[in-house]
């Protein structure tokens, strides 16, 4: 435990800290996807969310039309105000066309969907449903910085379980990399960037005027484009992290499809792409021998953390992801980032009547009941 200040305001939790948090004017927004349906996380979490009586629960799910109907009524047994916004339904899919959105489906976009319905109310919570420690203060925790005037608010928390380190893509690619870039440039976005305790958290909260305002990414780098579009519309002075204590989370391999290694090609191009929007010149050719630099100096310092936790840690596997994950270090390429809502044509209460429609045809075809759907209202 420790009570230091980061570059941004770092509220710390010192014992079963439960803020009064204005939870009645904010929407929580939960990602999902059909392979979460009725999985223990997802159980745990919305039984939560019944606790913490938010003015609606924004449900992005991505799923094939088929699945939408059970995934629907599952969700409608809890007594939260529900919305869901099917990500994938023809009339979404529509609107999106028509307004010159169509593009790379995945959690970036789903989120962006969500965003723009959510702003309705006062206040957004993003988090995901995949957190087996997840409690109804967290929510209130996250809205707490915003009732006190910040425009931004993160999670940061521990990943130790079963008696060793995760965050493998955080330690291992994420942190030492922005310490890099730090050692060869002085730019407030990278003090800022380096400061928040875990960077690649999908728990965060924002104004809405904020989540109107965010360009977002369409798949991976979502928390970290995120983080840059926060230092450009909020700055240091208008975020803060708070401390969720220690979370357990889904783990995922470091190769193949999905897994981490992809996932840090989509981590370094938003990150990249957040410093050259703040004005940093990177220069990629001598950034991958400084970050593997950097990586050795945080695999020694993390081994001797671990070791002093008597935890199980193989220093050598760890400099094996980092040499991995340094294929990821190139220019981001083309961007592809969905607008700000506040830029587009789109009209949000038209999105959520989309979706509501969509989820009720696909019932429909599926023969099952469309009582317990929601009609895209509050």
């Amino acid at each position: 435990m420790d009570y230091t200040q980061e570059r941004v305001a770092t509220l710390h939790d010192y014992g079963g800290a439960d803020p009064a948090a204005p939870t009645g004017r904010a929407a929580v927004v939960v990602p999902m996807t059909d392979r979460e349906y009725a999985g223990l996380a997802p159980e745990r979490v919305f039984s939560e969310l019944e606790r913490v009586d938010p003015a609606e629960v924004v449900v992005p799910l991505r799923a094939p039309a088929e699945r939408v109907p059970e995934f629907r009524d599952w969700l409608a047994d809890f007594d939260v105000p529900l919305t869901v916004l099917w990500c994938d339904g023809p009339r979404v899919e529509a609107l999106l066309d028509d307004a010159g959105l169509a593009g790379e489906r995945g959690k970036g976009r789903d989120v962006w969907l969500a965003l723009g319905v959510a702003a309705r109310h006062d206040y957004v919570v993003v988090h995901d449903a995949d957190t087996t420690t997840y409690e109804a203060r967290d929510v209130r925790k996250l809205l707490f910085p915003l009732a006190d005037g910040f425009e931004f608010s993160k999670a940061y928390y521990a990943r130790v379980e079963n008696d060793r380190l995760y965050g493998r893509l955080f330690r291992l690619f994420y942190e030492p990399l922005v310490d890099a870039l730090a050692d060869s440039h002085d730019h407030e976005v990278l003090d800022f960037l380096g400061a928040f305790r875990y960077a690649l958290a999908g728990e965060c909260a924002m104004t809405a005027e904020l989540a109107r305002g965010l360009r977002v990414q369409r798949r991976w780098g979502l928390e970290v484009g995120t983080l840059g579009e926060a230092f450009r519309l909020a700055g240091t002075d208008g975020a803060a992290q708070v401390d969720l204590g220690r979370y357990e989370h889904d783990h995922r391999a470091v190769s193949g499809p999905t897994g981490l290694s992809e996932m840090s090609e989509g981590v370094g191009a938003a990150l990249f792409r957040a410093v050259e929007d703040a004005g940093v010149d990177v220069d990629y050719d001598a950034l991958a021998e400084r970050y593997l630099d950097a990586a050795d100096r945080f695999v020694r310092a993390y081994g001797a953390d671990a070791a002093f936790n008597d935890l199980d840690y193989d220093g050598e596997q760890e400099r094996d992801q980092t040499r991995t994950y340094a294929d990821a270090i190139a220019e981001p390429g083309a961007d592809t980032r969905l607008p700000a809502w506040t830029d587009t044509s789109l009209d949000a209460d038209e999105v959520a009547a989309a979706a509501a429609a969509d989820v009720e045809e696909a019932a429909a075809r599926a023969g099952g009941s469309s009582d317990s759907a929601t009609d895209g209202e509050p």
